[in-house]
């Protein structure tokens, strides 16, 4: 019991020290087409491009009131350039292709149909031949104290992996 009031004590410590958010007021239901979505352009940062002249646009679907989740479209014309994933960031390939190099190594070719995840504070390098669009499902990692009270509360709990917020 000791040991929970301690952890529940450095938890609101450490939510003291996160920013205040104020809520967002959110529609419970946003929808829209793909070939609907108004994109933007979103030029690659150019000290990332290796070859190519590589075009990127982005249109936002949507984002969490809290401002830590947001899904978007993106598409990008050839090219090769390194990427650095800020937040996580699970992708769908919906046309095209996509030649991706993790840091660590490993390579794989995305296609239509594909998903991927991309863990967030790592880099990238992507060679697109002719074209890509993907949906992103993006997330911003809580701050390492906030995952561990979140970890330690399943723990406590007894959750052995959480299904939480999937959809029937």
């Amino acid at each position: 019991m000791a040991l929970k009031m301690m952890l529940a004590g450095a938890a609101a410590m450490m939510l003291r020290q996160l920013p205040m958010v104020a809520p967002v007021e959110q529609a419970p239901l946003v929808s829209r087409g793909m070939d609907d979505l108004p994109m933007e352009p979103a030029p690659i940062e150019p000290s990332w491009i290796i070859a190519g002249e590589p075009v990127a646009r982005v249109g936002l679907h949507s984002r969490s009131g809290d401002d830590a989740a947001t899904t978007a479209m993106w598409d990008c014309t050839a090219g090769e350039f390194r990427w650095f994933f800020d937040w996580d960031e699970t992708v769908i390939i919906l046309e095209g292709a996509v030649h991706v190099t993790a840091q660590d190594g490993s390579q794989r070719t995305l296609r239509q149909g594909d998903i991927a995840y991309f863990a967030g504070k790592t880099w990238a390098t992507w060679r697109i031949d002719s074209y890509v669009r993907k949906i992103a499902f993006c997330r911003k990692r809580f701050p390492a104290p906030v995952a561990l009270a979140y970890q330690l509360r399943n723990m406590l709990r007894g959750d052995k992996g959480s299904q939480g917020g999937l959809a029937a």
